[in-house]
């Protein structure tokens, strides 16, 4: 028993098991094996290591945003003359990486709270008292109803801010046309902490000196972080005086694709432009707006003048993905393609032992068969032996 042990862990430690190997002279064979390694080489340098960067590991970016919008506009209305600054077109205060310009508006200026009728806009139409119910609401309506059919305007009276705001008709051209001269400035800063890595959109040569002649182009200046309203939707996809009537929303994207293992210099932004809503062909709710009140008190009498604001509203998002070289991605890459390399070995063997004419030949030389006997047949075998020799004495 002693021995059998010693000898096992002798043959475990001191014993190499290699497989055996067939050579097979078939053309056909050896192109079918040759193709499928040629296909898995491509696929391991041209897709795992050239494409997907098997040999790097990856970091994604956090990030923040700064804006800032420049640009005056001039409006006439019904002779009253006005400036309009970022002060009053931005919304809301400047900095944030989502916030809308101005464009268009309709302002209703003086209003009250007392009672007046519904606006004649065929959603609130009634024939007597009975359709307007004493303290209900409908919801295309303004107020509360008081009970009282307008026989003036065949709509009910109601308790609410009057007069109530008539947006009908949307003024065209907009009405801050110039918007489209504004500028937006964007200030990005990122961090990749994996890399301990920290960049700016502010790349090297973009100094203040650059900063106050560039104007962002694609081609010409894809770097300066000034970019024009109206080249901003027309980037997007849309005609500027058209968005501008009733509204609508724009994406940019900054987009930071990072190689580390080149110089850091090589690490800039890229811009992409995307126009979310704000077609005509969108049909019902199309474009964007929103109602911005202010208040003040005359006469003792709370008023306020509505704003019904259409314009553009900007998002910006920041994506970014870092990239470095690191031994372990690599050696699972190399480990993963030295695994696919086997499957070549198994297609062409089902093609020798199952396909091919001379398939059982094959397997004799692939297999070696012995018929091993069990100790009790080989037991009856010995005993019937020793039988048979007595016999014979």
């Amino acid at each position: 028993m002693k021995n059998s042990i010693t000898e096992a862990i002798s043959d475990f430690f001191f014993e190499y098991e290699t497989p055996r190997q067939v050579l097979v002279r078939n053309r056909r064979v050896g192109v079918v094996c040759r193709l499928i390694q040629l296909g898995v080489l491509v696929y391991i340098i041209g897709w795992v290591f050239i494409y997907e960067k098997g040999y790097q590991t990856e970091d994604t970016a956090i990030g923040s945003v700064f804006t800032k919008m420049k640009g005056v506009a001039y409006t006439n209305i019904s002779g009253e003359q006005k400036v309009w600054d970022v002060s009053d077109y931005v919304y809301p205060d400047q900095g944030a990486e989502s916030f809308v310009v101005m464009t268009n508006f309709i302002i209703t200026v003086g209003q009250t709270q007392s009672t007046c009728p519904e606006l004649p806009d065929g959603k609130n139409t009634c024939h007597s008292d009975e359709d307007c119910k004493k303290g209900e609401f409908k919801r295309t309506g303004n107020g509360e109803m008081t009970g009282k059919c307008v026989n003036t305007t065949n709509t009910c009276e109601i308790m609410s801010w009057c007069p109530v705001e008539d947006d009908r008709q949307i003024p065209d051209p907009p009405l801050l046309l110039a918007a489209e001269n504004y500028t937006l400035f964007i200030k990005n800063s990122i961090t990749f902490p994996e890399f301990n890595v920290v960049r700016s959109n502010l790349v090297e040569g973009v100094d203040q000196n650059y900063i106050k002649t560039c104007m962002f182009h694609p081609e010409k200046d894809p770097l300066c972080p000034i970019f024009k309203l109206g080249d901003i939707a027309q980037y997007s996809g849309f005609n500027f005086t058209q968005i501008a009537q009733g509204g609508g929303a724009i994406g940019i994207l900054i987009d930071w694709e990072c190689n580390l293992d080149l110089r850091i210099q090589k690490c800039i932004p890229k811009y992409r432009f995307h126009g979310l809503y704000g077609s005509s062909s969108e049909g019902a709710s199309v474009g964007y707006n929103f109602r911005k009140a202010k208040y003040y008190v005359e006469d003792k009498v709370e008023k306020r003048t509505l704003m019904k604001v259409f314009g553009l509203r900007i998002d910006i998002i920041v994506h970014g993905l870092a990239r470095k070289f690191d031994i372990i991605p690599t050696l699972t890459a190399i480990g993963s393609g030295v695994g696919i390399f086997g499957v070549a070995t198994v297609v062409c063997d089902l093609v020798l032992l199952y396909l091919l004419p001379k398939r059982d030949f094959y397997k004799n030389m692939k297999f070696k068969y012995t018929t091993v006997q069990d100790e009790e047949n080989a037991e009856d075998q010995h005993e019937h032996l020793t039988v048979g020799s007595s016999g014979d004495k």
